[in-house]
């Protein structure tokens, strides 16, 4: 017997739940459930079932941290697995990053796989669409399937003897450089370390991040830095609408055009930007003598930025 969300399951817990599908669903292993505390329950429900199954939602989720394995024998859609990993507080959890089962997928993955994700693996046979999350590839210790690691997980907890590809450790330095397009770099990052992503990538850099920095050298989507509780954020190209939203302390440096709605229910913390356009009561501010330091510390010529608090 185990609890799913204050009731109770006559289902027996097994190394493996399998999941049958015959065409993708979204949101599976999601902790989230697709942002419930959004929704209320309109759009995923814990106790739903997945269609062609027995199984529910909530049931897939709590074998993951009871540190059983998941396997989906078939596609999975957007989603899959996002913020695995995350005791999350909304559903009375302490807010922290808890051991987690493993998920493997026997067929395609669709986008988003692994956002915020911060503990487990995921194997995949097939393909895996991006934008994908907050994950790395590692040399897979299944044969057949790829393996993908969570960043944040990486650094918290070192490679454990995974093999990374496309990316590295130098010193405190963990550099990315596989070709990929990602959501949620960093997440929840609370170590004293620096993520350097090559390339563009796509929502949510740096969500929830409270020690540590990501620097994307490309161009960011949409709510880059959203949540921020600390650390810094730098990235050296444009960003997407929705910059800063939430954002609660730590720093943000965009080396062009952070976008509209930029700084949306802002706390505290430094915006510094070539441009943007602010939600007031944050407005555009002239640069102070710590904010030029702060500037040419991370390589930039402070000329045509601008402050926003």
């Amino acid at each position: 017997m185990f609890k799913i969300f204050g009731r109770e399951s006559d289902k027996v817990e097994r190394e493996f739940l399998e999941i049958e599908v015959t065409e993708p669903v979204d949101c599976l292993c999601d902790f989230t459930f697709n942002f419930y505390w959004q929704h209320k329950g309109e759009k995923l429900d814990p106790i739903w079932k997945i269609p062609g199954n027995d199984l529910n939602f909530g049931e897939v989720v709590e074998h993951l941290k009871n540190k059983g394995n998941i396997r989906i024998n078939g596609d999975a859609g957007h989603r899959l697995a996002s913020s695995v990993g995350v005791d999350l507080q909304y559903f009375g959890g302490t807010g922290r990053d808890i051991p987690v089962g493993d998920i493997y997928v026997e067929g395609d993955v669709d986008t988003r796989m692994g956002i915020s994700m911060t503990r487990g693996s995921i194997y995949v046979k097939g393909k895996v669409n991006e934008p994908m999350g907050n994950l790395v590839e590692v040399k897979s210790g299944q044969n057949g399937y790829r393996q993908f690691r969570s960043i944040t997980d990486l650094i918290t907890n070192g490679p454990e003897g995974d093999k990374l590809l496309g990316c590295q450790f130098a010193g405190k330095r963990f550099i990315i450089n596989d070709g990929t397009v990602k959501d949620t770099v960093g997440a929840r990052l609370n170590a004293d370390v620096d993520i350097i992503k090559q390339g563009n990538v796509d929502l949510s850099t740096g969500i929830l991040m409270r020690k540590g920095s990501t620097r994307i050298n490309g161009k960011a989507g949409k709510n880059t830095g959203a949540l921020l509780n600390g650390g810094t954020i730098i990235i050296d190209g444009n960003t997407d609408d929705f910059t800063a939203i939430d954002m609660i302390k730590g720093t943000i440096i965009v080396n062009g055009d952070a976008g509209k709605f930029l700084a949306a229910n802002k706390k505290k913390g430094i915006i510094l930007a070539k441009n943007g356009s602010p939600i007031p009561p944050v407005d555009e501010k002239p640069l102070q003598s710590a904010d030029q330091q702060l500037l040419i510390s991370q390589g930039f010529n402070p000329s045509g930025f601008k402050k926003f608090e």
